[in-house]
């Protein structure tokens, strides 16, 4: 149905009580990356959080291919856009016990992907900044289990733009580890060793597991580790991992500089694989945002 014509009601329980779970896909020319991990992620969420859905993940798949399949053609050729999953618990009822909801809430849709805020880090780096909060402990809910539930990450975002406009976060856990960005993982290089952190207390990211792939075809090693922030001010290289931009370098963390300051090395040649997995320049693609906008 067109965007004007989708609607939820004001009780449904992703309004009521922020309960949604998420999941978002960008297309590569057009083809969706990774949208059955992408699915069976989201289905993973559903039965920990003990959703009951009335369809399996082959329809699931076919319904969200048949969205996307009816939004490509407002695209253009050189244009991709996300593939978004919202699923709610449905309608919930004010009273003494929240889990009493109603039918499951599917929302699916497709949006532009618009890179142009992150497509000068490509080259630059960006300023990574740590936040005053804290992620949600693992004990409360566990980051394998992506939700919409965003007020914690918004907090922590608000908190480094005050440092820097364009700062991107670094979230740390209650004990001072790294955990993870308000939408993405954290890696660093030291003496050329990949490193990032466990996914005790972040997001399994499939741009992150992408990577670490992507790392062992070209023979760098790799580690998931505690990381605290004194490793990050001390690597060699750093970067983020995220579904939009895949990879964007940080040459900055906390006013001090990453390595020599520059993008390294082991980030290009990361980038370069990534662009030829996926069949297209990232970084091109970015900058060709930022110059028709001019």
């Amino acid at each position: 149905m067109p965007e004007s014509e989708a609607k939820i009601s004001i009780f449904d329980s992703a309004v009521m009580l922020g309960d949604s779970l998420t999941e978002s896909t960008r297309t590569f020319a057009h083809k969706p990356f990774k949208l059955e991990e992408h699915i069976e992620r989201l289905y993973k969420s559903l039965k920990v959080t003990r959703s009951n859905l009335a369809f399996g993940k082959d329809e699931m798949l076919r319904i969200s291919l048949e969205v996307l399949g009816a939004n490509l053609p407002t695209y253009g050729s050189n244009q991709d856009c996300w593939l978004v999953h919202n699923i709610s618990s449905g309608l919930s009822v004010a009273g003494a016990d929240p889990t009493l909801k109603g039918k499951p809430t599917v929302m699916i849709f497709t949006q532009p992907m618009d890179l142009r805020s992150w497509a000068s880090f490509y080259a630059n780096g960006c300023h990574a900044v740590t936040s005053m909060s804290r992620v949600i402990p693992a004990q409360s809910i566990d980051a394998r289990i992506k939700n919409r539930s965003r007020m914690a990450y918004t907090l922590a975002e608000t908190e480094v733009k005050l440092v820097d406009p364009l700062a991107q976060g670094v979230i740390l856990d209650i004990y001072g580890n790294v955990a993870e960005n308000k939408g993405g993982n954290i890696f660093i290089v030291v003496d050329g060793v990949l490193k990032t952190p466990t996914t005790d207390n972040c997001l399994a990211g499939i741009t992150r597991e992408t990577t670490l792939q992507l790392a062992s075809k070209l023979g760098i090693k790799s580690q998931e580790t505690t990381l605290q922030p004194y490793d990050l001010a001390t690597s060699d290289e750093m970067f983020f991992t995220s579904t939009p931009y895949c990879i964007m370098p940080a040459t900055r963390f906390n006013g001090i500089s990453v390595g020599s300051g520059s993008v390294g090395p082991i980030t290009k040649k990361l980038l370069k694989a990534w662009n030829e997995l996926v069949g297209i320049d990232i970084i091109q693609q970015a900058q060709d945002q930022l110059s028709s906008n001019a």
